[in-house]
């Protein structure tokens, strides 16, 4: 292991390596930042076992990826390869992908504004909660009936099984 991050309070991170992830999804992930660089965009797409995931930082970089190897919900560790910090969202977003085998591609918007103007999906009972396990069940149960999910007080998540049904799904709600 090459280091960890005792920072957050919602999981430690363990760094397997510190390098620059060469993942070829992070392309697809570039085209869907660029096409709604408004909003703060969490992007997640399976690859294998792993999940790659956008990092806080700047927008339409390569350096701002990281693949998730591995997250103990219980005893809250993450296994990173990459140089930067995990968002606060990873967890969620480890958690749907390893729980559904059809989805490949996750977006989130973190935009109250938008998750109060959109009505006739599904809604979170309890306001969004980063890291809460709770909250994620919340979540993973209002997915069984759409692929997308307002998060109450918080923004909005879109489920599918590429990035390309994803964006689609997501253009339908920011028209």
């Amino acid at each position: 292991m090459i280091g960890g991050n005792l920072s957050n309070l919602y999981f430690q991170t363990l760094y397997l390596s510190k390098e620059k992830s060469n993942c070829p999804l992070i392309a697809d992930s570039l085209k869907i930042e660029k096409k709604i660089e408004k909003y703060d965009l969490v992007i997640s797409q399976r690859y294998g076992k792993r999940i790659l995931i956008n990092s806080y930082g700047e927008k339409d970089s390569n350096d701002n990826f990281l693949e998730i190897v591995d997250y103990d919900p219980i005893k809250k560790i993450l296994l990173a390869m990459g140089s930067k910090e995990p968002r606060i969202e990873t967890p969620l977003h480890w958690l749907i992908h390893h729980a559904r085998d059809e989805v490949n591609a996750i977006v989130q918007i973190n935009d109250i504004d938008l998750a109060n103007k959109i009505k006739k999906i599904p809604k979170t009972q309890n306001d969004y909660t980063d890291g809460n396990l709770d909250h994620i069940k919340d979540v993973m149960k209002n997915l069984r009936k759409s692929k997308k999910v307002i998060l109450k007080n918080h923004g909005l998540i879109v489920v599918g099984s590429s990035i390309k049904e994803v964006e689609e799904l997501l253009f339908e709600e920011l028209k």
